[in-house]
């Protein structure tokens, strides 16, 4: 009991400004996330919860630890739009997560892409006016999440590595961000999720929240995620599309991992059709 109180004091200033409680911490890292082994470096990690932030929620992770020759990211653009599993084993990929925001009536995306030296798209300013704020970007295999604005697309010039915008950023140097400038009502309102993240010690985390689904699983806010991202150990977290899109495969782990809400069914056949992933192999 002793050090349950400890560890409630010590976690209590983590929320603080949010709707978390020292509670919710525990219960994260606390939960019983049953480890599966994906291939060497890459383990699946899953946790429902009857109660986190007051509410039914189910969260899904794909660790990596990235090596030189192996376990590398990579964005891939879909033409025509197509679901995130089918995408991945295209690509044969270990495992994937679906991407950031797109035209869902063109089917191209509706942020700045980049491989190698072609723009694919660039952000459209209302996504840069609600949400899109950061940046996945990989460089000779390293992958790093930077801070992304008008001003940065429109002076960007590298003509090696791939840039996908997202947004928003959530965690920045192991900081909540300021999500003052994005939409409100996007921010605070609970939807399913997908994120990915990076740790301290360079692991990189594909996480997913699963929502819509008031008996199973609800969905979170911004800083809800947010907050499960730092207890998750990450440093840097930039959030993805999300809603209908939200979708985790992984090859060895029995495809989709997470409930996608696209079929309003709480199972794993809702996937909707997406712009882009981002994968693991």
């Amino acid at each position: 009991m002793k050090k349950r109180i400890i560890l409630l004091m010590l976690l209590a200033g983590i929320g603080i400004g949010y709707a978390q409680t020292p509670e919710d911490s525990v219960k994260i890292i606390r939960a019983n996330w049953s480890p599966q082994k994906v291939k060497k470096g890459i383990v699946y990690k899953h946790a429902p919860f009857k109660f986190l932030y007051g509410v039914p929620q189910n969260v899904n992770v794909i660790e990596i630890i990235p090596e030189k020759k192996r376990n590398q990211v990579g964005v891939f653009i879909n033409e025509p739009v197509r679901e995130t599993s089918k995408s991945a084993q295209i690509v044969n990929a270990d495992a994937a997560i679906n991407g950031s925001y797109y035209h869902m009536k063109q089917g191209n995306s509706a942020c700045f892409l980049k491989i190698g030296p072609d723009v694919i798209d660039t952000t459209h300013h209302q996504e840069f006016s609600s949400r899109v704020n950061g940046a996945l970007r990989i460089d000779k295999g390293k992958l790093s999440l930077i801070p992304w604005d008008k001003q940065t697309e429109k002076m960007y010039n590298n003509s090696r590595d791939i840039v996908l915008a997202a947004g928003p950023l959530m965690l920045n140097k192991g900081n909540m961000c300021d999500f003052s400038q994005c939409d409100s009502v996007f921010i605070h309102t609970r939807h399913p999720r997908s994120a990915i993240g990076i740790t301290a010690d360079g692991h990189v985390l594909m996480v997913t929240v699963d929502g819509y689904f008031p008996h199973h699983a609800v969905g979170m806010d911004i800083p809800e995620f947010a907050f499960l991202l730092k207890l998750l150990g990450c440093t840097e977290a930039l959030n993805l599309d999300g809603g209908g899109s939200t979708t985790l495969w992984a090859q060895q782990a029995d495809g989709v991992l997470n409930m996608p809400s696209d079929d309003k069914k709480f199972g794993h056949s809702g996937e909707r059709s997406v712009a882009n992933i981002i994968y693991v192999k």
